[in-house]
């Protein structure tokens, strides 16, 4: 594991035995970067995001939680991704190479915090294996009551050409042809496959029960000002989510993973 910088932010990189690589910024545990042993960039980040903390970054792996877009009164996307995280445990382990992130209720900026009393705790591992990326991504409530949460990993994949990409697997919906600008949210099956261009990739998951597909299209682009008005045509978003809030109890705990694997 190697301390490096995003912008002015904090990070870490990971390198697997085979060469393959993962940055994650401690703002937002947010996986900024991931190369495959190829050297081939398998995740977009938006030229136009910013990098110093003054907002969510625009790419890579935002972490939702504890709500998901505007489903609820609290901050849109939730606390996780606008917090500074630490760095727990890692290292290698064979072929794999590890790190873990931690963040709790104590972590969240007070002004964030006013929003959601509840104490939690998170911790969300990054593990590089042979040809492929896991998530796991869990949540505990560490206080005395029960909370209702939502989250999602908001994973924004590199695409050769939009419209050119094809998503396969979804129910009723299968193969997905990408085109005009789209806010989908569909059951998840236990997985789905991006063909982004040259070659697939398998995303599967479990312990979530939505994927999220999102593109903002051109007009939609140009409205953001953490996106250039043509990078729309280099990514799509594929998110492995529970959109909206579930119960958790005291004490309870939830686990989701989301693995993503390179095929030929």
């Amino acid at each position: 594991m190697q301390s490096t910088t995003f912008g002015q932010l904090p990070a870490v990189t990971i390198t697997a035995p085979d060469g393959a690589r993962a940055t994650i910024a401690l703002y937002g545990a947010h996986l900024v970067s991931w190369q495959t042993p190829d050297g081939r960039e398998r995740l977009f980040m938006s030229e136009a995001s910013p990098r110093d903390g003054s907002a969510a970054i625009r790419g890579g792996v935002p972490v939702i939680f504890p709500q998901f877009s505007t489903r609820g009164t609290g901050q849109r996307h939730g606390v996780a991704r606008l917090s500074h995280w630490k760095l727990g445990e890692h290292g290698i382990d064979g072929a794999s190479a590890w790190a873990e992130f931690l963040l709790t209720h104590e972590d969240v900026p007070a002004a964030l915090a006013q929003g959601w009393p509840h104490p939690f705790a998170l911790a969300l591992r990054f593990t590089l294996r042979p040809d492929a990326l896991e998530m796991r991504y869990h949540v505990r409530n560490t206080g005395t009551d029960p909370f209702d949460f939502a989250c999602a990993l908001h994973t924004y994949f590199q695409v050769d050409e939009f419209t050119r990409t094809v998503l396969t697997g979804l129910p009723g919906e299968s193969p997905l042809h990408f085109g005009p600008p789209l806010d989908n949210i569909y059951p998840a099956p236990a997985e789905v496959t991006l063909q982004p261009g040259t070659g697939a990739l398998r995303l599967a998951q479990q312990g979530f029960t939505e994927f999220v597909v999102w593109n903002p299209g051109a007009e939609g682009a140009a409205k953001l000002a953490d996106m250039r008005d043509d990078e729309w045509q280099r990514f799509v978003c594929i998110e492995p989510a529970r959109v909206d809030k579930q119960p958790l109890d005291a004490g309870g705990e939830w686990t989701g993973v989301h693995t993503i694997t390179v095929q030929a």
